[in-house]
């Protein structure tokens, strides 16, 4: 009787062990095919895959993401790991406004879902895609316990390295292809900081091998005491302050215009003008409205007031935009990501987040990592490719500073400075360098360069991934 009663005992808790590593897996990795969403017509036309993955101590962030197949051939065609900027701003920026292959029709709100359509430019015509909501805190991805909701650039890093690993174990059938990482704005700070873990992880022997070929990177943030500082010679070049106010900024601030001495009043003096000049200037699109509610990322009110990881105080409650405005669509967004069948059509874990955020501005992050400058320099030292693109009417992170720590990378031009067709048309202009990276100007974008040209954008990808000249 004792023997049976204990053989029960030892029953009841390997019962419980295996349950707990049943769900421990779950929290590890989880993930669901969507074959329909709230707001689109009919079954999805391409393969969507959505899930968590566990990473950290005891796996204690769980990371979302939406997983995109290849409509070309998925088998052989490159990952691109693509993440979005703020940091905070959401995987669904990525997914319906910049490079996937969803948009929202842009009609005025009526109180019913909004209604999602085909983007034809989408880059999964070429590429397998993995959109995923980094660092914890964004988007859908959330955090167990509340140590686990302070991050940092290093963390963020760590997280998604984990997190491709993960990813590639469980999509074996993927492990062999081509692998990029990419993304925009402050993303320009993780995307080289984790080419170089992944190459360090591949040579320490991690399983799986992750192939990874190159990286790409739009209106990056890279070194912003130098990309602020050409905001200035930008507004000028683009006809937004006159000669005068230009010239007496560069004799009376020494052409130095992030770190103004207070007792330099000349300089200070100047500075303000530009402000009262540009204030209503749409930073992000020099040539759309300056509208109110959710802007597109970063948020900018001011020229030295950049991107949404600087923020330290509460965000000012904006009005609605009008219709026309870009920011409409973002307005649209929160409506639809907040819908309870969309939550549950995506599989998101009921009562994970609060309310979802397209960008969240109260991340707790610490910014470790100030300029990823190094990272590209050690990156093409060993010759991986790169793909560096601005929009060209971006003046939060305008291209002549793009332009210039290019430069300083000391690598000889092996193309030089040319006009690049899309349909006939100039679509921006182009330089390559010895070191294997393109430099590329696309004509008319802003600072999420494919959201305001998506053809070009997609002509522009296509052919720098199957290593054409653009």
């Amino acid at each position: 009787m004792a023997l049976a009663a204990t053989n029960r005992k030892m029953a009841v808790l390997l019962f419980f062990f295996f349950f707990l590593l049943q769900v421990c897996s779950q929290l590890a990795f989880a993930h669901s095919t969507v074959k329909f969403l709230p707001g689109f017509e009919g079954p999805l036309p391409f393969e969507l895959e959505t899930g968590y993955v566990g990473v950290g101590d005891s796996e204690d962030v769980q990371l979302f993401y939406y997983f995109i197949k290849s409509e070309r051939k998925p088998e052989d065609d490159p990952l691109l790991l693509w993440l979005t900027g703020g940091p905070g701003c959401s995987a669904v920026s990525g997914l319906v406004f910049e490079i996937g292959p969803l948009k929202f029709e842009v009609v005025e709100y009526n109180g019913s879902l909004p209604t999602l359509v085909l983007n034809p430019y989408s880059w999964t015509k070429v590429s397998n895609i993995i959109f995923v909501d980094s660092p914890v805190g964004t988007g859908f991805s959330y955090a167990r316990n509340k140590a686990a909701e302070r991050t940092s650039d290093t963390k963020t890093v760590g997280h998604l390295h984990q997190f491709l690993l993960k990813w590639l174990k469980d999509h074996a059938d993927l492990i062999s292809n081509p692998i990029y990482v990419g993304g925009d704005s402050y993303s320009g700070i993780p995307v080289p900081v984790l080419a170089q873990e992944i190459l360090n992880g591949n040579e320490q022997g991690i399983e799986p091998t992750i192939h990874l070929q190159g990286y790409i990177l739009g209106n990056p943030r890279t070194v912003g005491s130098l990309e602020n500082n050409f905001q200035i010679p930008y507004a000028h070049g683009m006809g937004l302050i006159s000669d005068e106010l230009f010239e007496s900024l560069k004799r009376n601030c020494n052409a130095e215009y992030q770190i103004v001495d207070p007792s330099n009043e000349a300089c200070s003096r100047d500075i303000r003008y530009f402000d009262e000049c540009t204030s209503r200037i749409n930073n992000a699109h020099i040539l759309e409205p300056h509208c109110g509610l959710d802007s597109p990322k970063p948020r900018e009110t001011g020229r030295r007031r950049y991107l949404d990881e600087h923020r330290k105080q509460p965000l000012h409650v904006e009005p609605l935009p009008p219709l026309y405005c870009r920011t409409y669509a973002y307005y649209l967004c929160s409506f639809w990501a907040n819908d309870d069948n969309v939550q549950k059509a995506l599989h998101i874990r009921r009562g994970s987040i609060g309310t979802w955020k397209r960008c969240n501005h109260g991340l707790l992050c610490d910014y470790d990592v100030p300029t990823s400058f190094p990272y590209h320099v050690n990156l093409s030292s060993r010759g991986y490719r790169a793909l560096i693109y601005s929009g060209d009417h971006d003046m939060v992170v305008p291209y002549l500073g793009t332009q210039e720590w290019i430069r300083l990378l000391g690598y000889s031009i092996v193309d030089d400075w040319r006009p690049w067709m899309v349909q006939g048309q100039v679509a921006g202009y182009t330089r390559t360098y010895s070191n294997r990276m393109t430099f590329a100007t696309v004509k008319g974008g802003g600072h999420t360069a494919p959201e305001y040209r998506p053809p070009e954008c997609l002509a522009m990808f296509h052919r720098w991934i199957s290593g054409q000249p653009l």
